[in-house]
């Protein structure tokens, strides 16, 4: 697998087929956002097409995607090299590199030692982040994990502790799911991902185990001609009959990244390991915001045996002013574009915001009396009590994220207020 980062961008073989202009754009804007492309990546960019070819757009970063400002000051050529670098750290800390306080709020504590690399969020769900797959195949320019990427220790989860991790889920019997994710998990050999696994078939707590990855579309080879991809299918089929099932969640946001034959054989592949492939995307602006672009996607993905799962709503961080758009648009995407699925794809819950206290869905825009609103609920709660209790927000044409809306009524105003941090005391 040949990798291209922004320190040899310049060599990627068909760089030559963009214009100097973007060029330059694309150069320095990597130095800020992190940028990672891989040659099978490359192959699925239509390149006549450039830059509107949807994978270009979703792989290569572009001047808009910072602030205006920021790009003048860094094509400034009388910045030495420490000044440089305290300009990009400084253009990074404005990009909200994590947002909805996951570094405050879903660190679990254990034996009093705060754990790293593990999110407890949810009462059933945990999140773990091997410290092996904390990079990925390709980068995308939406990501909103990208501090992961870019050398930042603070900024980063990372565990090579599976014992503290089995340790937690033992104190914790609650917890019925576990995340692998990243980064992306995929990127680990299988001795690694391994060492992870196998000390959980022990565990009757858990129902399911899964990875999310973008290897499917990005490097479908993990599963197909990679060294060890016989020895990965046969530890998830190993995990499977253990009663414990793998569940990929595969980030696929446009039809065009299940285009390749390599990654149809590997949907199949592991179909037949016994693995359920599951899909989520955000709505994002200039590559996949028409509805009938998701209309086609969860089509393909019923022929292909995907479960679409969620439509989610841009998160506030890195390049989102670039990507995002008013929740009211995006809700309309999401009704015009699955009203046109067999109910095999109405699975795809969304538009869908990850917000500080929990997963809101959008469930519509209606009237109440005169009045527009918005009609909401928690599919996740940090309260668990407030899941699924539907609620309303004043309409608001312009608003992107949950943090600009407003309860519609006094008894809308207890699923805006902060929820607390999850702790054994106050929740489990």
């Amino acid at each position: 697998m040949k990798i291209y980062t922004q320190a040899n961008i310049s060599t990627i073989p068909q760089w030559h087929k963009i214009n100097k202009e973007l060029q330059q754009e694309i150069y320095y804007v990597s130095q800020v956002l992190p940028f990672r492309v891989n040659e099978h990546v490359l192959s699925l960019i239509k390149w006549e097409s450039v830059p509107n070819d949807p994978i270009f757009k979703l792989i290569f970063p572009m001047k808009s995607m910072i602030p205006s400002e920021s790009f003048q000051d860094l094509i400034n050529q009388d910045l030495d090299k420490n000044k440089k670098n305290e300009l990009i750290d400084n253009i990074r800390l404005q990009l909200n590199p994590h947002p909805d306080g996951q570094l405050e709020l879903n660190r679990p504590v254990y034996e009093d030692n705060l754990m790293q690399g593990l999110q407890h969020k949810y009462k059933e769900t945990i999140l773990f982040f091997p410290a092996q797959g904390q990079t990925c195949h390709s980068y995308c320019t939406f990501c909103f994990r990208w501090a992961q990427f870019i050398g930042v220790k603070e900024l980063r989860f990372s565990s090579n502790e599976a014992s503290q991790l089995v340790a937690y889920l033992n104190t914790h019997p609650e917890i019925s799911n576990l995340i692998f994710t990243g980064g992306d998990p995929m990127v680990m050999k299988t001795s690694h991902l391994e060492k992870y696994l196998e000390p959980l078939i022990k565990l009757d707590q858990l129902n399911a185990i899964r990875i999310g990855s973008k290897a499917l579309t990005f490097w479908p080879y993990r599963f197909t001609k990679d060294k060890d991809a016989e020895d990965l299918l046969n530890l998830f089929r190993k995990i499977n009959n253990s009663g414990i099932q793998i569940t990929l969640m595969a980030h696929i946001g446009h039809y065009s990244e299940l285009e390749h034959p390599e990654t149809i054989l590997a949907i199949k592949l592991l179909q037949q390991a016994g693995v359920i492939i599951r899909s989520q995307a955000p709505v994002l602006k200039h590559f996949n915001d028409k509805p009938e672009i998701w209309t086609k996607l969860w089509s393909i993905q019923e022929k292909l045996g995907i479960i679409p799962y969620y439509m989610f709503i841009e998160r506030q961080t890195g390049a989102h002013r670039y990507f995002e758009l008013p929740i009211a648009e995006v809700y309309n995407i999401y009704q015009q574009a699955i009203t046109k699925t067999s109910g095999l794809c109405r699975t795809a819950r969304g538009p869908s915001m990850s917000t500080t206290n929990g997963k809101i869905e959008v469930l519509g825009i209606q009237f109440i009396g005169n009045q527009k609103v918005f009609i909401l609920r928690y599919i996740q709660a940090r309260v668990p009590e407030l899941a699924y209790k539907i609620f309303a927000s004043k309409y608001d044409a312009k608003a992107t994220w949950f943090n600009q809306l407003h309860p519609f009524s006094d008894s809308d105003k207890i699923f805006f207020e902060p929820m607390p941090k999850m702790t054994d005391d106050n929740i489990f």
